[in-house]
């Protein structure tokens, strides 16, 4: 597979805590690449740098993007293993919902988790993001 059509899990490299998560992904990834947003050309994908600073995106190998909890579930489903399972379960609802609720609840309370930085802290209009989303169907 073409480095430039692998998926892509672009994370905050300023959080601490996204980074520790970022790091336990990529040990387990091994047909998508895991990047920090400061490192990688964000507008190439539609992203600002806002958009990586408030959550984390999935780029799929068609250029579909994937924001927070439908990021991890993607990139979970990537990880392979039971981890596959675990992935689809947060796309589908009932349980798209609680991972909903769950990712945003670590995203506005991230400076408080082990290894933040004060970078984590979110402002209410970080929350929102701006880049178009494809959340058609559940995959």
């Amino acid at each position: 597979m073409d480095l430039s059509q692998r998926p892509l899990l672009i994370f905050d490299g300023e959080c601490g805590f996204c980074t520790a998560c970022a790091t336990w992904a990529g040990r387990r990834l091994q047909d998508a690449d895991v990047v920090p947003g400061q490192q990688v050309d964000v507008a190439a994908h539609g992203l600002t740098a806002r958009d990586v600073s408030a959550a984390a995106w999935w780029v799929d190998e068609r250029g579909g993007l994937y924001r927070g909890n439908r990021a991890i579930g993607k990139a979970l489903q990537a990880c392979g293993g039971w981890w596959r399972s675990v992935g689809f379960l947060c796309l589908i609802p009932p349980f798209s919902w609680v991972a909903w609720a769950v990712y945003g609840l670590v995203a506005r309370f991230r400076h408080r988790l082990p290894g933040s930085t004060p970078a984590c802290r979110l402002t209410s209009d970080d929350r929102s993001g701006s880049a178009p989303v494809d959340d058609s169907g559940q995959d």
